[in-house]
């Protein structure tokens, strides 16, 4: 016999093997970088009020960034670019004078109009004059109020839908009396 401490069969256990395979693939490899992304706040935004585009996993060392209105780079679509070592914030066509930018990439809309609904392109200069882009999207909810739906109501009335609503079948529940 042999000894006790010897393992009776050594091609039995060949998950020992793709164990230390694995374990060593994950040492080898460095982790990946984080990607580059946009986050609107919030999403969806009421008109009149603000929304801040927050941009995460900005890359180290940024040269500058240009903020574009669709889903594209366009020189006629640029709204606001930024230079990092400056600080210095250049409007571009799409500029309303409601735009901030800020140094983390991040941008700031004030009174949002249902114009401002859609997509937004971040371009991101690096010290290699490479660019990487990313999208940014939200949307603007509009107020809406039904005018003149209640017979003989005054011009300067406003109503909201629901109170309409209520209106109407109290009106339709007397007529069916």
């Amino acid at each position: 016999m042999g000894p006790a401490s010897a393992h009776p069969c050594r091609t039995c256990i060949p998950w020992q093997g793709l164990l230390l395979t694995a374990s060593l693939f994950t040492f080898w490899n460095p982790p990946t970088a984080a990607q580059l992304s946009t986050e609107a706040v919030p999403p969806i935004v009421a008109e009149g009020k603000e929304v801040l585009l927050l941009v995460h996993n900005l890359p180290q060392d940024p040269l500058g960034y240009n903020w574009y209105k669709g889903e594209m780079v366009d020189a006629k679509q640029r709204i606001i670019g930024y230079v990092v070592r400056s600080q210095i914030t250049t409007p571009g066509p799409a500029y309303s004078g409601r735009e901030t930018v800020y140094p983390n990439a991040s941008l700031l809309i004030q009174s949002v109009t249902p114009n401002d609904t859609g997509s937004y392109t971040l371009q991101v200069i690096d010290t290699n004059l490479t660019n990487e882009e990313v999208l940014g999207r939200f949307d603007v909810q509009v107020e809406t109020s039904c005018r003149e739906l209640v017979p003989g109501a005054p011009h300067s009335s406003v109503v909201s839908a629901g109170t309409t609503v209520s209106i109407m079948t109290g009106v339709l529940a007397a007529v069916a009396l």
